[in-house]
């Protein structure tokens, strides 16, 4: 069945078997044997893969995404904070996985989830910016989608991973490699938009930027995904030509707008379903194929 809906141990199911199949078959094996293994129901991690297409259509996200390359610097870069509920520390995983036939990839993910935030050692690297909105359909979820970037050996063959509706809803999803291309997709089952860098600069977060796609999706996002987009465009101007990943860490410390800023903390104000925090900060040379990661808020401790 392609998308089923229904309740089992009290719990809602929402299977996308068909898509999942047609896009990429190994991804239901890999679910399969991470249940075996975890001693649970593949249904249940079916389930967590779908997270975002169940989660993102009520509660809000806060993460902020750039990547920088030419003309601007001579690496290339891609970072994020990954804002959501601050005890979800505790679920991150930091992978590497060796594979056949496919690059070998790391990332920083939640237990069970097959496809998240990370890099190859082919130099391909993806970002994520959730997306609220009600729109969905009986596609490809999101961290598949992720999955899929992080497979692919050149920035064409990622692009063309996830930019043709194909995935099952709205989302951002920032892709960059040591090609010293980078493109921002919005993408939706309905539409997908590439927004292209200026002077080899993209940044987003949480709100829908192209024009094209919002005349297909409708979003709702809070006041401080613009707040933050315009903080982090600014800062990341006064950087020079020679950026380092301490810099970056450094811009995604600021707390400017605070507790709702680029570096987000726990802000007693907000509903508890909308209260979010920054759980991870990543930077990726994808030049050197070096990924830093620090858990937590980033203004908490030294830069690694």
């Amino acid at each position: 069945m392609l998308y089923y809906h229904g309740k089992k141990r009290g719990k809602k199911l929402y299977y996308n078997l068909e898509a999942i199949q047609s896009y990429r078959p190994e991804y239901i094996t890999e679910m399969e044997g991470i249940a075996r293994g975890a001693g649970v129901d593949f249904e249940d991690i079916l389930t967590l893969n779908t997270r975002s297409e169940i989660a993102l259509t009520n509660a809000p996200d806060g993460c902020t995404a750039l990547a920088i390359t030419e003309p601007r610097t001579s690496k290339t870069w891609l970072a994020q904070n990954w804002d959501w509920k601050g005890d979800q520390s505790s679920a991150l995983l930091f992978l590497k996985i060796n594979q056949q036939d496919k690059p070998n990839l790391q990332m920083i993910t939640e237990g069970g989830i097959i496809g998240k935030i990370g890099c190859n050692d082919a130099g391909v690297g993806v970002c994520l910016n959730a997306i609220t909105t009600n729109t969905v359909e009986r596609k490809v979820p999101i961290h598949l989608g992720l999955r899929a970037v992080l497979d692919s050996y050149t920035f064409e063959e990622a692009l063309t991973s996830i930019n043709d509706n194909q995935i099952a809803s709205p989302a951002h999803i920032l892709i960059a490699s040591r090609e010293k291309k980078i493109i921002s997709l919005e993408v939706s089952p309905l539409y997908t938009a590439e927004i292209e860098p200026i002077n080899g600069v993209l940044v987003h977060t949480n709100h829908i930027c192209s024009s094209a796609m919002k005349e297909f999706v409708s979003d709702s996002p809070k006041e401080d995904s613009f707040k933050r987009l315009s903080i982090m465009s600014k800062s990341l101007s006064t950087l020079g030509r020679d950026i380092e990943k301490h810099d970056l860490f450094s811009l995604l410390a600021n707390h400017e707008n605070y507790p709702d800023s680029i570096c987000r903390h726990d802000n007693p104000k907000r509903l508890a379903h909308e209260n979010m925090e920054t759980v991870f900060s990543i930077v990726m040379d994808l030049t050197s194929g070096e990924m830093s990661v620090i858990v937590g808020h980033p203004c908490a401790g030294d830069h690694p």
